[in-house]
């Protein structure tokens, strides 16, 4: 059973009567209310808001790293714990091959199923998470294998345990030690890409971001308490805080957009899981035949937030 969020209700509307005519056997029927359902689709998904953004970012049936790498990955092997504390299940780590290219994927999970998401902590990871991640990847730059590293998460989490274990520590080591890796990176956000807990594994030579995919400092939840007192101003936060794909690109926060089905990741995964590996594969080659690709992702982010007078 598909999901349908409130502003979709009219495709809703249309794909029960495509049903109903299928029932009765009406092929012109189906005929005219299958395009009738594409039109709409065109209609909608080229004038959405950046809270409607926000929410296929969070919809339910959008695929989670684990769906990825169930598609795009052959011949693979998870890698568990951080030899230190224990194995977090919010981040998950594999070797395999896409289309032959061997490849280390680190990657955030939520989780399907009460029982899932709890045991992933809803996809929010704890300085294990971020240690294993970084174990992984100087493995990664000991056989010279690229890394893809699969964003999506409400951030890290924020409990006790995980300060005391050194919550901030292990993020800032990420960012130092994977902005020197000697192995080709390519980040994606494929869902929600919140504050530190994204930042620690989307220090990459390329960064992308899935088209319907937010990448923000904290949720707009958060910031309209605090910004206004009131959680029901999260358009209004959304739209201020300029989190979605177009302003980050802009910004040059980002290097890419991948394009997603007409449809959304959410009803075609298959569409989506190839364009990641599209861009994955056209990344690693293009950065493979940079002659330092080191220095120029650290002078990339060296340039983030340079600004000229006028």
């Amino acid at each position: 059973m598909l999901t349908y969020l409130d502003f979709e209700q009219k495709l809703k509307n249309i794909q029960d009567d495509i049903e109903s005519a299928i029932v009765r056997g009406d092929i012109h029927a189906q005929e005219i209310l299958t395009k009738e359902l594409e039109n709409e689709v065109k209609a909608l998904y080229s004038n959405l808001t950046d809270y409607q953004k926000l929410q296929l970012a969070r919809h339910p049936d959008r695929p989670y790293s684990m769906d990825y790498i169930e598609l795009i990955l052959s011949d693979f092997y998870e890698i568990h714990g951080d030899r230190h504390f224990r194995d977090d299940l919010a981040i998950v780590c594999f070797i395999g091959k896409i289309r032959g290219q061997t490849t280390m994927v680190i990657a955030e999970e939520k989780g399907r199923g009460t029982k899932n998401k709890i045991a992933r902590n809803f996809g929010m990871p704890n300085p294990e998470g971020y240690r294993k991640a970084l174990r992984v990847a100087k493995i990664a730059e000991k056989f010279n294998i690229p890394i893809l590293m699969l964003v999506d998460t409400a951030g890290a989490y924020p409990g006790i345990g995980a300060e005391e274990r050194g919550q901030s520590e292990a993020i800032a080591r990420n960012l130092l030690e994977f902005s020197s890796l000697k192995v080709p990176t390519v980040a994606i956000v494929i869902g929600e890409g919140g504050s530190g807990g994204a930042l620690a594994i989307s220090v990459a030579d390329r960064l992308a971001m899935m088209e319907y995919s937010v990448f923000s400092v904290i949720s707009p939840e958060g910031c309209s308490a605090i910004l206004w007192n009131d959680s029901m101003k999260v358009e209004n936060a959304t739209k201020s805080l300029k989190i979605v794909p177009e302003y980050l690109h802009q910004s040059k926060l980002i290097d890419f957009i991948i394009k997603e089905p007409l449809v959304g990741a959410h009803r075609d995964k298959v569409g989506a899981a190839n364009a990641i590996v599209d861009y994955f594969l056209t990344s690693i080659k293009e950065i493979q035949s940079e002659e330092d690709f080191v220095s120029i992702r650290y002078n990339k982010i060296m340039d983030y937030g340079v600004f000229t007078e006028k």
